[in-house]
């Protein structure tokens, strides 16, 4: 128990003045001997006791009064969201911090990070002497003892990071530390602001992590400090889509941003590109709260690669503020065709043709495996879905950056690639046709043009289609809620499956306009196969690249590529690192939702919504203070003066 005001404490002789004035009291009656007095000390012992004992009790009842007093003046506090007072002190304390990027948000002076170390590092100073303090960070989920609870806020570990956090995986890293290390009692303190991505509530781990820590021998409870509260103002950026386009002798950069803020508003957003170095501003308007803007910056004829950043002015969150990107060199692009069927590869060929209108090249089933794809950058699939090398060389096709397409095979396939599978061909009604009616048009293969006109996707007819069964984010659907177009990503590429062919048996895709820019635009995706340049989210760091040395380019000072964005450099090769969306997302835990996470589990939940370091523990002066009055009630009652006893009636006496 701590006191905000224990200076009050120097008046604690003041307690014994009760028991001063009973004695002083006393003293003022001196006892005179009187002979006729001598008759009533026989008739008044019997009650020496209890008179003795009743001002014993008053006395008490006054002295606890003025301690209650006392406590109340010092401001106690207590309880609250750990209770220390209450519970005994655990043999040790993991405290689990989130420092995702979400973390970062501003609530008054202080990040929630810095006010979760705050909270973390006064309440821990209590128990450093008797309890082991262990420190799970969501950075490196890697167990590490604190001497002292002070050193929480200096440690590298609890520094702000752009990464994402993951709970369960923590939570983990906690079990498998009581586990090595035969811990005792123990108590996990989890730092968090609740944010839905990151305590992933639907992930199977959590039933059998909880479960995992309820079986064990010794106690383990929960505390958590809940820092949800929402900032005044707070706008995101994030790149959704970058690709790098030949228009005539020139290039230019296309790309795609996603913008929101945590409040209505009409205000528009001033968004600075940096390109290169050379900076440019444009107003954006956000009606709302989110928005989808596609715009293009020319490079002219600039032949190498590059680097760049978005920013939006500072606000409640700087992590959230700027979205990092890299363009590769132009290079000629071009696609390869593996179909065993001449005529439906003919249309698939010239749609997906390079520069110069050269068509793709065409190579059969059986020649796959063998064939030089070096400089590809699309492969075409119609055929049955892969098998054994042919697949995992599709694989790691998609894994290096490229894009792979699957157009109907004409025939059901049991076989999956990637979770997927071809079902059975459906034929349209006679006089009837199935139509596309919604798709994805901020973004993607079939985004609007850079005039901002749609593909004419929905006046293209289609007599028959292939199902697709399995898993599948779906890019475009007919009427009927059935999938057109599906893509998945795969490493640093995609894989997509088109349910129709572009015959005219098939469907109307062989006139051109939806076909040929969607191919295009695949194949203008995956040309970060062949570049020099990638772009990853920050803590997803390969093995291979971990072993590397990263310098810094957006920045002159030092930066940790595996837990701050920016845009590195190694040899030749540009890396941008990014915060993962995740981390934009507003979604937050509930409370109700959060209990059932931890099942039978001792939890107690701190919704924190003040700066103050104190609010870690409650003031509980309205204890004293009742049980001051509680006191001096009694101590009201016990100096009562007593009732005098009726004389009883016997058969011979009369009234007067």
């Amino acid at each position: 128990m701590t006191f905000l005001q224990p200076f009050i404490f120097w008046a604690l002789p003041l307690i014994l003045l009760p028991v001063l004035i009973h004695f002083l009291n006393r003293m003022r009656h001196k006892p005179q001997p009187w002979a006729a007095m001598r008759f009533l000390i026989s008739a008044t012992r019997s009650s020496v006791s209890n008179t003795k004992l009743r001002q014993f009790l008053i006395m008490l009842f006054r002295v606890l009064a003025l301690v209650m007093l006392l406590l109340f003046l010092a401001r106690p506090l207590a309880g609250g969201w750990l209770g220390w007072a209450l519970s005994p002190a655990p043999d040790a304390i993991i405290i689990l911090l989130d420092r995702s990027a979400s973390m970062e948000t501003k609530i008054g002076p202080l990040t929630k990070r810095e006010q979760a170390l705050q909270l973390l590092s006064q309440a821990a100073k209590e128990f450093e002497e008797s309890s082991h303090l262990v420190l799970i960070d969501s950075a490196t989920r890697a167990p590490q003892e604190v001497a002292k609870a002070a050193n929480l806020t200096q440690l590298s570990v609890t520094q702000p990071t752009d990464t994402a956090a993951d709970i369960p995986a923590m939570l983990s890293a906690a079990f498998n530390w009581l586990i090595e290390n035969r811990a005792g009692t123990a108590e996990i303190w989890i730092a968090s602001d609740a944010q839905r991505s990151n305590w992933q509530p639907e992930d199977p781990r959590w039933k059998s992590i909880i479960a995992q820590i309820s079986s064990l021998s010794q106690k383990v409870r929960v505390r958590l400090i809940n820092l949800s509260q929402a900032p005044e103002l707070d706008n995101a950026i994030a790149l959704k889509e970058l690709v790098r386009r030949q228009r005539a002798d020139k290039s230019e950069l296309q790309f795609v941003l996603d913008l929101q803020r945590n409040r209505n508003g009409s205000a528009p957003i001033p968004v600075t590109m940096n390109l290169d170095g050379a900076k440019s501003q444009s107003e954006i308007s956000l009606e709302g709260q989110t928005l989808r803007w596609r715009n293009k910056v020319e490079l002219g004829n600039r032949p190498s690669g590059g680097w760049g950043s978005f920013e939006l002015p500072t606000d409640a969150n700087s992590r959230d503020n700027t979205a990092y990107f890299v363009y590769g060199a132009d290079l000629p692009l071009q696609a390869s065709v593996i179909s065993s069927s001449a005529p439906m590869a003919r249309f698939l060929q010239y749609a997906a043709a390079g520069r110069m209108n050269q068509p793709a090249d065409l190579i059969l089933p059986a020649d796959f495996t063998g064939a030089n794809l070096t400089n590809r950058s699309l492969l075409i699939w119609q055929e049955a879905l892969p098998t054994g090398d042919a697949a995992e060389r599709l694989q790691n096709f998609a894994r290096e950056g490229g894009v792979v397409i699957f157009f109907p095979p004409d025939k059901p396939d049991a076989q999956q690639f990637n979770g997927l599978s071809w079902g059975a061909v459906q034929e349209a009604e006679p006089q009837s046709n199935f139509r596309v009616l919604r798709w994805e048009e901020d973004e993607g293969p079939l985004a609007k043009s850079d005039e901002h006109f749609s593909l004419p996707l929905s006046q293209t007819t289609f007599q028959r289609r292939q199902a697709i069964t399995g898993q599948k984010n779906i890019l475009a659907a007919f009427e009927d809620g059935a999938a057109f177009l599906t893509r998945q990503s795969m490493g640093k590429g995609e894989i997509y499956f088109c349910t129709s062919l572009p015959s005219d048996n098939w469907s109307s895709l062989s006139d051109g306009p939806v076909l040929v820019p969607m191919l295009q635009r695949m194949m203008q995706s995956g040309a970060r196969r062949l570049q020099q340049v990638s772009s990853i989210i920050c803590g997803e760091l390969s093995a291979v690249d971990q072993g590397k040395e990263w310098t810094s380019v957006d920045s002159t000072d030092h930066k940790n590529i595996r837990i701050q964005a920016g845009v590195y450099k190694s040899g030749d090769r540009l890396l941008a690192v990014n915060r993962p969306t995740s981390e934009d997302e507003p979604e937050i835990l509930d409370q109700d939702e959060t209990k059932k996470l931890f099942g039978d589990l001792p939890l107690q939940t701190f919704q924190e919504k003040r700066v103050e370091t104190s609010a870690l523990q409650g003031e509980v002066w309205r204890i004293f203070v009742f049980a001051m009055l509680f006191f001096l009630i009694g101590e009201a009652i016990l100096i009562l003066p007593s009732r005098p006893e009726e004389k009883k009636l016997t058969g011979r006496e009369k009234p007067a």
